[in-house]
């Protein structure tokens, strides 16, 4: 089927699906442009974080025509809460998953659409310079490189045409302060002042030289955008 539609004279993107079985991640790069990871989303947090955590070891791969395929955006469906729909987002888009919207668009909340419609998740995961994706630098609640799918790694970052982005992700049931430390971030010049923009809200947060720590609810996720 690859060869077939190869031989094609136009851009077709094929799509592989075995629910991650097979060691897909070790020969989907080769085969098709994106292919299913796991086994199929349900709207629910638990569902999120366990994708997350699988997808957060099968990485090195993706770049340019090739994907794991995260399953369908649960955002705009009941079973989670405004904060797990970020969370959820974020990191589909960081991953470069496929973003395939999985609800009725006619009566989703305006929460939910601003949600799929912010810019800056959107150039991230449509990069057409930088094809990797964003990558765990730091686990947080759990000893790095640890498989756990209700804390999954918790700090991500990825570069991209628009700077850094960074991801903290708060898996616990209270709020907390969340830091990002420039000494442990890729990409990141400890030697540099960087402006960090809020990518929720697109608030300007200042510059910073070393750090930067934010207040994350429960079940949300901080995305920082650096820039020097």
């Amino acid at each position: 089927m690859r060869d077939a539609l190869q031989a094609q004279n136009r851009t077709i993107l094929y799509s592989l699906c075995s629910w991650g079985t097979a060691g897909v991640e070790q020969w989907g790069n080769g085969t098709g442009n994106s292919w299913r990871m796991s086994d199929d989303i349900e709207p629910g947090f638990k569902y999120v974080t366990s994708i997350l955590n699988m997808n957060s070891f099968i990485l090195n791969d993706v770049d340019f025509w090739g994907h794991p395929d995260a399953d369908m955006l649960e955002v705009g469906n009941d079973g989670l809460t405004p904060a797990e729909e970020r969370t959820h987002f974020a990191f589909w888009a960081a991953m470069k998953s496929p973003l395939l919207i999985g609800t009725n668009l006619n009566a989703a909340t305006d929460d939910a659409k601003s949600i799929l419609l912010n810019k800056h998740l959107l150039a991230f995961n449509q990069d057409d310079v930088y094809g990797a994706p964003a990558k765990p630098y730091k686990w947080g609640t759990n000893p790095d490189y640890t498989f756990n799918a209700t804390n999954p790694a918790e700090f991500w970052s990825g570069k991209s045409q628009q700077g850094t982005l960074v991801l903290m992700m708060n898996t616990l049931v209270d709020s907390r302060n969340m830091t990002a430390d420039f000494g442990e971030i890729p990409n990141i010049d400890t030697n540099v002042t960087y402006s960090v923009l809020d990518v929720w809200t697109g608030e300007d947060l200042g510059s910073f030289a070393s750090s930067i720590t934010v207040e994350v609810g429960s079940h949300d996720t901080a995305v920082l955008l650096f820039t020097s």
